[in-house]
């Protein structure tokens, strides 16, 4: 099938109007930004791009190393530790100008954070600040597909081929289930040179974001489906437009109704424009020694749509989480399926040893065991997580983005501090985070 792209989307609306117009993104001959619209990854948690590491990024954020980090927070979950860590790893070479972690026990919340929202005015971090969340958006689309399951419109075993015929038959045999624990085989579109070459030309495009599998339209399946794992973003792409074959609702519209009104999520959406509603985290590149770079609305979202384009914000995120990872959306039959655990780790991987399961991951920790989802974008990097009877909770949000990568020393240093989070979030000793 030969590529082709339908009309431009008009912007979806953002949950709270803009105040004042920003300027676009400084795209200036030889800025050091370009190399965001070189390398793209098809591992990438958000659909894509990556900053290109700086020699000596990754010496520099392994300074203090990851054992290091694991023996400062201990094992009994100390929250002194914990933010001592947050702020070390903002103070790092190439590290995130801000940190802000959500600790949610029953009914208590503990806020911890270090650096800041927006490097210009200061201003410290809130829960309630907009951010992109990459691809744990990839949970929301498990949450439609799954409650649709539970309500008989869709089963795990459809298929492509019977719910959306227009897509190659060499793709025909896919099945729900293998999109939701990417072990179908799709090639990845944003793999794809020619997608490349669109969104370097212009970042703020709008694709059409039902015909981003046209990309790959031509290619066949990388392997027999079900028969191993690989992350692809092009399946969470598939899951939603099964979610909307079905139902014959727009997958925004099946967001509202399905999880954002059920939980009160007031300040999530699904844009197709590059502009983040106000007040929002500022999301930076940062490249040592040069200054970090503000790219929190470099790039328009509609070139990931269902695979990371949503916004949220710290507090929805835990909303969602929790009862994500409880199953609160869907029958204890469904459940069951989605918790049958494969070997495969998410996107960057989470804290602990990670498995697969449907849209939604198993992190095993020195400490317990949580669910959730991790995603990284341009000026973010994501963990959501969440025990399995959703009582208790973490929402861990970074400004710039750290994968294997761009930094593998950041990374393997932000997953020490992920589990550190984790054995605080399970083993609580009261330090001084706020509320």
């Amino acid at each position: 099938m030969p590529l082709t792209l339908g009309p431009r989307f008009r912007p979806h609306p953002h949950p709270r109007p803009r105040r004042r117009p920003r300027p676009g993104p400084r795209l200036r001959p030889g800025a050091r930004l370009r190399p965001l619209f070189v390398a793209l990854l098809g591992t990438s948690c958000l659909g894509g791009l990556l900053v290109a590491p700086t020699a000596g990024a990754a010496s520099a954020a392994g300074a203090v190393s990851a054992e290091g980090v694991r023996r400062a927070g201990g094992t009994g979950g100390d929250e002194r530790g914990l933010q001592r860590q947050l702020e070390e790893l903002v103070g790092t070479a190439g590290g995130p100008p801000g940190v802000i972690v959500v600790l949610r026990r029953g009914e208590t919340s503990r806020v911890l954070r270090a650096g800041v929202a927006d490097l210009q005015s200061g201003r410290p971090i809130r829960p309630t600040d907009h951010m992109r969340i990459a691809s744990t958006a990839k949970a929301f689309s498990g949450a439609v597909a799954l409650r649709l399951v539970q309500q008989r419109a869709l089963r795990l075993d459809d298929t492509i081929g019977r719910r959306l015929p227009r897509l190659p038959r060499a793709w025909r045999s896919v099945t729900l289930r293998q999109l939701l624990n990417h072990t179908s085989g799709l090639p990845d579109y944003s793999e794809d040179p020619e997608f490349r070459e669109l969104l370097a030309e212009d970042p703020r495009r709008t694709f059409d974001p039902r015909r981003l599998l046209d990309f790959v339209a031509d290619e066949p399946l990388r392997f027999r489906p079900g028969s191993r794992y690989r992350y692809s973003n092009s399946d969470n792409i598939a899951v939603a437009l099964m979610a909307e074959a079905a139902t014959r609702r727009s997958y925004e519209e099946l967001l509202r109704r399905i999880v954002y009104r059920p939980l009160g999520l007031r300040d999530t959406s699904l844009p197709l424009g590059y502009e983040l509603p106000e007040p929002f985290m500022h999301g930076y590149d940062v490249q040592p020694p040069g200054p970090p770079e503000d790219v929190s609305e470099l790039l328009g979202a509609s070139g990931v749509w269902a695979s990371g384009g949503i916004v949220s914000t710290p507090r929805d995120m835990t909303r969602f989480i929790r009862a994500y990872a409880a199953g609160e959306l869907t029958s204890r039959t469904v459940l069951r399926e989605q918790r049958r655990w494969i070997e495969g780790a998410s996107e960057p991987a989470g804290p602990g040893r990670n498995k697969a399961g449907l849209a939604i991951f198993r992190y095993s920790t020195r400490c317990g065991v949580v669910l959730g989802h991790t995603g990284n974008f341009p000026g973010y990097t994501q963990l959501i997580a969440a025990t399995p009877d959703g009582r208790n909770s973490l929402t861990f949000s970074l400004t710039t983005q750290v994968n294997k990568t761009s930094d593998p020393a950041l990374l393997k240093r932000l997953r020490t501090i992920q589990e550190n989070a984790v054995c605080t979030l399970l083993h609580h000793r009261r330090g001084p985070g706020r509320n």
